[in-house]
């Protein structure tokens, strides 16, 4: 085997590894709050992740992908390609094992943090500290910060609304029939806008911002007539008592469409920490040069959606048990409220190319909605650790790809 098939294959593998790492660890985190709720059990939730997961990564994945591949560190100081390809095989080996060892521990931690972690070791070995794009990782670093805040004050607003016009009335059911579809709309609209306005020009398709919005508000009102047609036929109760759990039931309806955005959402921002590095070798390979762009082959996305799908249903079920059900009580009404806010937050930062985190922020989101019900609703411990988490997994990416950029520098250099 030639030198060039052997950096294929292996990226190939790394790449592979790297997305079953994704899918283990954070498509649990967006799953979570689905199954902690009872809406969808795991064989549901691995059902619709590899519907939505795969969609979002292969439709609208190769916007962060640049990002990821030649925006944290300056390689026009660079001249070997050989070392760029040893270095993302590095950062793609280091982050897929350091997401093995949080989902086998059960930590929910970034697995953008991960790679950038990773990336920024290998331009710090490679080329020295003053490789690194710090401002570039100053905008991704304020993002982890913006990212759960804007997903958390959302998810508070919108759940605030949720009690104000259906669960605090005197006939809640009623009021759930009346409001619900209009939730649907919004979720239904804005998902579908920001997939025509930035996701499907990766696949060939071209729709003025005009035609998006027509589109998008015609999706929406179809997703909306749906959910009315479903929820009309969930029966009225004969007891007050029962009929909140009837209105769980209505929300449940609309949870199963947000797990769909989530899902969505986070396939076309994550799949990038497993491809990006991918696309950089390949096209380090192809044109024999380090920092020249070339096209994303659809196998790459293919790789990264499919490895995603497959972490879910094989190692997903530790993190799906600490997002879920350990951070704060989440009933359908909840889990909408935190769902749609971080679906809503992860695809536009998806479409402005900003790889934020997941996990930061629909672990905003739930604390926004466990805040809207007083600080005694959170399990602070848990919120605790979860926190150390993420603070650890920014230098065990950097270290983990330094010591194997080395290795394979010394081994195939």
């Amino acid at each position: 085997m030639d030198y060039m098939t052997l950096y294929i294959v292996m990226a190939a593998l790394f790449g592979l590894f790297m997305a079953w790492g994704i899918g283990a660890n954070d498509v649990a985190n967006a799953m979570a709050t689905s199954i902690g709720s009872r809406v969808l059990t795991v064989k549901g939730a691995i059902i619709v992740a590899a519907i939505f997961e795969f969609s979002g990564a292969v439709l609208a994945g190769g916007e962060v992908t640049s990002t990821i591949r030649k925006g944290i560190i300056d390689v026009s100081t660079l001249t070997d390609p050989v070392m760029m390809v040893h270095g993302m095989l590095g950062s793609l080996l280091a982050a897929g094992i350091w997401l093995y060892v949080a989902s086998r521990q059960g930590w929910p931690v970034s697995t953008t943090h991960s790679i950038v972690g990773a990336i920024i070791g290998f331009g710090i070995a490679a080329m020295g500290v003053e490789a690194v794009k710090w401002s570039e990782v100053g905008n991704i670093v304020a993002s982890w910060v913006a990212s759960p805040l804007t997903a958390g004050v959302v998810a508070f607003l919108l759940f605030t609304s949720v009690q104000r016009l259906v669960l605090e009335r005197s006939n809640p059911l009623a009021a759930a029939r009346r409001w619900v579809p209009m939730y649907m709309f919004l979720a239904g609209f804005f998902v579908s806008l920001v997939t025509m306005l930035k996701g499907l020009k990766h696949v060939g398709l071209e729709i003025s911002s005009e035609e998006a919005y027509l589109i998008a508000a015609i999706l929406g009102a179809v997703i909306s007539g749906i959910g009315i047609f479903f929820i009309r036929r969930i029966p009225t109760p004969d007891t007050h008592e029962l009929e909140f759990k009837s209105v769980e039931r209505v929300f449940a309806v609309l949870m199963v469409l947000t797990a769909c955005a989530m899902a969505f959402a986070h396939g076309s921002n994550d799949v990038a920490n497993a491809i990006g590095p991918v696309a950089a070798v390949l096209s380090t390979l192809k044109t024999g040069a380090v920092g020249q762009s070339a096209p994303l082959p659809l196998w790459v996305l293919l790789l990264g959606g499919g490895g995603i799908v497959l972490g879910l249903a094989t190692y997903g079920v530790k993190v799906i048990e600490t997002v879920g059900r350990n951070i704060t009580h989440l009933t359908p009404s909840r889990g909408f409220a935190a769902e749609l806010s971080a679906a809503g937050t992860v695809v536009v930062a998806s479409g402005l190319g900003m790889p934020i985190s997941t996990t930061h922020t629909l672990v905003g989101a739930v604390l926004g909605v466990g805040l809207a019900r007083g600080i005694a609703a959170i399990n602070l411990g848990i919120v605790r650790t979860i926190f150390m988490s993420w603070i650890v997994t920014l230098p065990a990416g950097a270290i983990l790809s330094i010591m194997f950029f080395s290795t394979f520098q010394m081994l195939l250099g």
